[in-house]
């Protein structure tokens, strides 16, 4: 059966979080992925109290919907790769908090922004020490058994499951996987996207579900807020080649309509989408 979530940020900003599970639980979703972005209000969540905490676990129990992942993504202000010594003393306090936060909360994978940098040039530097700040945070991730997953970028930097795997022989541990989001693989044109996850097949653990317009010598492409349907991805087939590959992990509908008053209407249209697609590729779900 899969399990089939959505982002926290399809869902409404400003509600409590027991709200945003029963509203994942009335639109027929398994999970919540909670968004830990580069915002102040975002990235306070690591400092949660125990009071808080306590509360999101018996919200979870009496819903039945867990938050399965954390969208690292406060990295992009503070990255390792940064020239600035503050900001990659910041990068390591962020996922420190962050793994902490996840095992806290019975939360399985921490997905990691592939940037080196984002805000700053980069550079050979910037690279070498995006690797060492992340082979610190998988040995820190081991210990307390939480998956860092890198996710497939709409940066050169991480835009392919090949570029992951480079990064993979260096940190060759159980605990550091890659998250693709098929957009963003689809989005450029250097990319065979069925190829690319037949190469990551056994790192895989999870799959963005989210549509882009592609990067062309004319456009810098689009990789957020595209319509299911009217971009390059080709669901259809990438589902039935993960299928065939026996890809049984979880699926995240990303989507950005937590400001949309018909947010509802926006999912309902992605899941008629997709469904019939995860469907016809095999996938059976509730």
């Amino acid at each position: 059966m899969a399990q089939i979530g959505i982002y926290e940020k399809a869902l409404p900003k400003d509600i409590s979080w027991k709200e945003r599970f029963l509203l994942a639980k009335e639109l027929g979703f398994s999970f919540i992925e909670m968004s830990i972005d580069e915002t102040d209000e975002r990235l306070a969540r690591l400092n949660w109290s125990d009071e808080m905490i306590n509360q999101i676990r018996k919200d979870m129990k009496e819903t039945g919907i867990r938050i399965n992942s954390i969208c690292l993504s406060g990295h992009r202000r503070f990255p390792f790769g940064s020239s600035n010594e503050a900001y990659r003393i910041k990068a390591k306090e962020l996922m420190v908090k962050a793994i902490r936060l996840a095992q806290r909360l019975s939360i399985k994978i921490i997905q990691v922004a592939g940037y080196d940098v984002y805000y700053e040039k980069k550079t050979r530097l910037s690279r070498k020490l995006f690797i060492e700040g992340l082979e610190e945070s998988v040995k820190i991730a081991s210990e307390y058994g939480i998956i860092l997953s890198i996710e497939i970028m709409d940066d050169p930097f991480m835009n392919s499951i090949t570029k992951f795997l480079e990064i993979k022989r260096q940190i060759d541990s159980p605990y550091l996987q890659v998250y693709p989001d098929l957009g963003n693989l689809s989005a450029w044109q250097e990319n065979d996207p069925e190829r690319e996850l037949e190469k990551g097949i056994n790192w895989i653990s999870s799959i963005h579900l989210k549509d882009t317009y592609p990067v062309t010598t004319e456009s810098s492409g689009q990789f957020r807020d595209v319509p299911f349907g009217a971009g390059c991805v080709d669901f259809e087939g990438l589902l039935k080649k993960l299928k065939q590959m026996n890809y049984n992990g979880s699926f995240l509908i990303e989507m950005w309509s937590e400001k949309n008053p018909d947010f509802k209407k926006e999912i309902v249209a992605a899941k008629s989408y997709l469904y019939p697609k995860l469907k016809e590729a095999g996938y059976e779900f509730a």
